[in-house]
């Protein structure tokens, strides 16, 4: 079997097809089976089936807050949006999408975008990925009147990772960070390869810090 794709983009191997099945009811998913034809440009060599994971779409901002100054969410993708966005008292925002930069949508708000695009394809994640992130973060946060919005597609897997990170530079221990995230927004998950990336990232951050 092929792997599966999602429908923005995203791949999906068939052990994420299980992950995300089991936590559909959670989120609200759907998999889907579509097919398509493989080939070069007019010619078609063949068709296959894959199976799509159909993330649900919400009216509104979705945004949760898991500190006073940090919130986790799913896409802002348009103008309303980003305008509760800035009323929720947004300055910086770290978004994860590689489907969608919300620079262009920020601007008018004069909110600071981090646009740290990767694809939720339950692969490793670099340490330049955290890195970014965090440092944009932390550069923010000196001043007390920001506020941090991390945010992805659908605010389950690559925001929560981010997020799970800032919080480990910030001091808190890795199980009692996810904890804080999966407590405050239930439909965070923590897959164990983001984990790992993540622990990846703060063992070479810390031994750069010791030298």
């Amino acid at each position: 079997m092929k792997p599966s794709e999602a429908l923005d983009g995203n791949p999906i191997g068939w052990a994420g097809i299980a992950l995300v099945e089991g936590r559909l009811r959670r989120i609200g998913g759907r998999i889907e089976r579509r097919h398509r034809n493989v080939g070069f440009g007019d010619e078609v060599r063949a068709s296959e089936s894959v199976d799509v994971y159909v993330a649900p779409r919400k009216v509104g901002m979705d945004i949760t807050w898991v500190t006073d100054r940090i919130a986790v969410g799913g896409g802002i993708w348009n103008a309303e949006n980003m305008a509760a966005v800035s009323r929720a008292g947004v300055t910086h925002i770290i978004d994860m999408q590689i489907e969608f930069d919300d620079t262009p949508l920020a601007r008018p708000s004069g909110i600071e975008v981090c646009w740290n695009p990767v694809d939720d394809d339950f692969e490793p994640k670099p340490a330049e990925v955290f890195a970014r992130g965090v440092e944009f973060a932390l550069a923010a946060l000196e001043d007390d009147r920001a506020k941090l919005f991390v945010h992805c597609a659908a605010g389950v897997h690559r925001a929560p990772m981010m997020t799970l990170a800032l919080l480990a530079v910030l001091g808190w221990d890795l199980e009692d960070a996810m904890g804080l995230i999966e407590g405050r927004r239930p439909s965070a998950d923590f897959a164990d390869v983001y984990v790992r990336s993540v622990e990846n990232f703060l063992k070479g951050r810390e031994s750069r810090l010791a030298r």
